[in-house]
């Protein structure tokens, strides 16, 4: 059998970090947004940016099935798209100035390329 690098677990992952990280920054900026959007545009973003590492962390134990762990990091890339329409969304209502908005974009593009890089190279981390 192959020597594959070995892994504690997903928290391990870089994208994961990355991840979970942008949705602490999302969930504290979103403090300040105004109490009306409390059950609509702050309640979406924590969603979607919280979905993006749970989704990769369900990836995880799907690593047997390639095809199964593929599609739980499309869906953490999906999530992770819906967060980029919601920063977007609350820069041009003016809850976020833009050097924020292209921060926090940044980090989003960043955890997306590292996604795909995973799902075109899935054999590293499957077995």
């Amino acid at each position: 059998m192959e020597n594959k690098r070995t892994y504690q677990g997903f928290k391990d992952l870089i994208v994961y970090q990355k991840a979970f990280a942008l949705s602490i920054e999302i969930f504290n900026l979103t403090k300040s947004f105004p109490k009306e959007e409390k059950y609509s545009l702050t309640d979406q973003i924590r969603r979607s940016s919280r979905s993006v590492g749970a989704n990769i962390a369900e990836s995880w134990p799907k690593r047997k099935y390639e095809k199964a762990f593929i599609a739980k990091l499309i869906d953490a890339q999906s999530e992770a798209c819906e967060t980029i329409h919601w920063l977007d969304e609350s820069q041009a209502l003016g809850y976020i100035e833009k050097e924020k908005l292209n921060e926090l974009n940044e980090l989003t593009l960043e955890v997306q390329r590292m996604l795909e890089s995973i799902i075109q190279n899935p054999g590293k981390f499957c077995y």
